[in-house]
């Protein structure tokens, strides 16, 4: 005989992977905020650059945006793979380039 499915104990299940979820993803956004640099700018500065991106509906910034994060996490890959695994393809993002969405130009 088969043992009726006990819902209660499920959704507290899939509440609880929600949950654990969430923090994950929290705890990697602070780490990429970190990684970045970005933890020197103030909170303001931060705030203001993230809600300048989201505004943005140019979707060549936005690529070139995406183009800078994918050197972005290349380049880190690189410095701590094995010189056979390295992606010589990849070069690193210039500093200050006109797509950092720090120096304002984030907004349409």
């Amino acid at each position: 005989m088969r043992k009726p499915r006990d819902f209660d104990a499920e959704l507290h299940a899939l509440e609880e992977k929600a949950r654990e979820l969430k923090t994950r993803k929290v705890q990697q956004l602070g780490e990429l905020v970190v990684a970045t640099g970005a933890d020197q700018l103030s909170i303001d500065e931060l705030a203001g650059a993230l809600v300048a991106m989201t505004e943005t509906k140019d979707t060549s910034k936005r690529e070139a945006w995406a183009k800078r994060g994918v050197m972005f996490f290349e380049s880190r890959s690189r410095r701590t793979a094995p010189a056979s695994q390295r992606n010589p393809r990849s070069t690193p993002a210039q500093p200050g380039s006109p797509q950092s969405p720090a120096d304002g130009s984030g907004s349409q």
